[in-house]
């Protein structure tokens, strides 16, 4: 009998054992997943209203983070996955919003602590590094508390003297309260300093004076813009968008509806090709509109009551290779669904926002080029809804709605980034997802490989450097040559997620050789040799 009472009370222990392990911990199963998708935003001096930086922070929250995350309204990602894929993506699979419900049930315990990973280390000022341009507000703007939203236009002069190839461009809003997005514009008409001149107050509102054609100013190089909680982003080698010599920087911020006067002095980092880096290709925006906006503005219009769908075609002029796709619409937007009608009757799924949130917009580059060859029509169709039925609706009774900047007008405004196609193009891969996403977990030691090793000098297909960290961090990734000289600083103090992350590297300019790729942060160094052969 005493044997059998010991034999049972193994067995029990063995299936407390299961059962603790099988539950979910904060240590072992929700920290990388807070770390990874929340700590962006959610940290101190950031836009989250609060803190995820501890195990206690979020113990304190995890009854929201469930219903949240639940509800699909956390993370913020608004592109359906099953369309298609992008850099970045932010959003939680089934399992990750199980595991975080089965915590929160079970009383969110912490797990042993002392196994936890260690959270992100966020750089202090910039998450791309050190910028070569910094230019900054002349002198603090004042939003007013009146609960209206405001476009305002800021200029900036960039001084230069030469024409720059920019990689990057980071905004450093002043006050993260009211910065709802911004957008960047690059003048050399001086038509938009002479705006600010007319004005008493610093920077001008397009509704100030009849004689402000803020076309003018915004009809010309637009580089991709600020949303909050979503990291800026390099453009890979040898790609890069000119700012002209003697040129303005002019930013549309956009200020959200506040109840107390607010003030704002926001800063922009810009970053620049290096010198031994070769541009072979600009980076170029068009900006599609609905149908019936050939005839003019005013024809873009929803009636009270009414749910309206607009569509765009561009007919695709020559070659070219898409990065990147930025629609923008207002409170009335329902949904967008934008695809390419190729040549040979095929079809490429481009980007599907099944539910659209003012609130989240953003910025979405494609995991690898999408190739538009000449006649390709880019089909897209966005939804508004200007009903009663719809709780977004600024007016009720609804109102008849026409185009306008402000947050009560409408927009169907899609921005498409391309370069003119190179042939390999449709090889360029700038991350490897699989066909649907999947949870990962990632090794303690910093992996990285580069492919194709070696890679020829005569090759325009980039060298591909993937490494992957299981901290979140700041990285430096350069190129030595033999004789321990720095040939290429690839990034300089990047901040990268926990993750698998692509950079490229160009080898078709760099002479034959033995080459050391070399990654360095905070808890990640290693080398990688690479052959570059003629």
């Amino acid at each position: 009998m005493k044997k059998f009472v010991g034999f049972l009370f193994i067995i029990l222990m063995i299936f407390s054992k299961v059962s603790l392990d099988a539950q979910p911990t904060y240590a072992r199963d929700i920290a990388p997943i807070i770390h990874k998708n929340c700590m962006s935003c959610h940290r101190q001096g950031e836009i989250g209203p609060m803190s995820f930086s501890t195990y206690e922070d979020v113990k304190n929250w995890s009854s929201t983070i469930k219903y949240v995350t639940s509800q699909r309204i956390m993370p913020p990602w608004k592109a359906d996955p099953e369309y298609s894929r992008f850099l970045d993506e932010n959003y939680l699979t089934d399992s990750q919003i199980k595991l975080i419900t089965d915590w929160v049930d079970a009383g969110a315990p912490s797990g042993n602590l002392a196994e936890a990973p260690q959270p992100p280390s966020f750089p202090a000022n910039s998450l791309l590094g050190v910028p070569d341009l910094v230019l900054s507000f002349r002198e603090a703007y004042e939003h007013k508390g009146d609960g209206q939203d405001e476009y305002r236009y800021f200029v900036l002069p960039t001084g230069l003297t030469q024409s720059k190839q920019v990689k990057a461009i980071e905004l450093r809003p002043g006050n993260k309260k009211i910065v709802h997005h911004a957008l960047f514009f690059a003048d050399q008409s001086g038509k938009a300093r002479e705006y600010d001149n007319l004005t008493p107050e610093y920077g001008f509102g397009a509704k100030e004076n009849n004689d402000f054609n803020v076309f003018e100013v915004i009809n010309r190089d637009q580089y991709p813009g600020y949303v909050p909680g979503q990291k800026p982003r390099y453009y890979p080698e040898g790609l890069g968008q000119t700012l002209p010599a003697n040129s303005d920087l002019v930013i549309q911020m956009h200020y959200a509806p506040w109840s107390v006067n607010e003030t704002d002095s926001s800063t922009v980092n810009i970053f620049f090709a290096k010198e031994n880096e070769v541009i072979d290709r600009s980076v170029k925006d068009y900006i599609m509109l609905p149908y019936n906006l050939v005839t003019g503005a005013s024809s873009f219009y929803l009636l009270p009551n009414q749910v309206k769908k607009f569509e765009g075609q561009y007919v695709v002029p020559f070659d070219v290779s898409l990065v990147g796709i930025f629609p923008h619409m207002h409170l009335l937007g329902k949904d967008w669904e934008v695809y390419m009608e190729n040549p040979d009757g095929t079809r490429t799924n481009l980007i599907k926002i099944n539910d659209w949130d003012f609130n989240w917009q953003g910025g979405y580059y494609f995991d690898r080029y999408k190739i538009a060859r000449k006649g390709t029509k880019i089909k897209a169709f966005a939804t508004y809804d200007n009903t009663t039925s719809n709780p977004n609706n600024p007016t009720n009774p609804p109102k008849f709605v026409t185009w306008g900047e402000g947050t009560k007008d409408e927009m169907y405004y899609l921005p498409l980034l391309f370069v003119p196609y190179k042939a390999g193009d449709e090889n360029v891969i700038f991350d490897q997802h699989s066909t649907s996403v999947s949870d990962e977990e990632y090794p303690k030691a910093l992996m990285a490989t580069v492919h194709p090793n070696p890679a020829s000098s005569n090759s325009d297909q980039p060298v591909q450097i993937t490494f992957t960290l299981e901290q979140g961090q700041a990285v430096s990734i350069s190129l030595y040559d033999q004789s321990g000289r720095q040939v290429r600083q690839i990034r300089d103090y990047e901040f990268f997620h926990s993750g698998s992350h692509i950079v490229h590297l160009q080898p078709n300019h760099l002479a034959k050789g033995m080459y050391t790729v070399k990654i360095a942060g905070k808890s990640a160094n290693t080398s990688i040799p690479v052959i570059i052969s003629e």
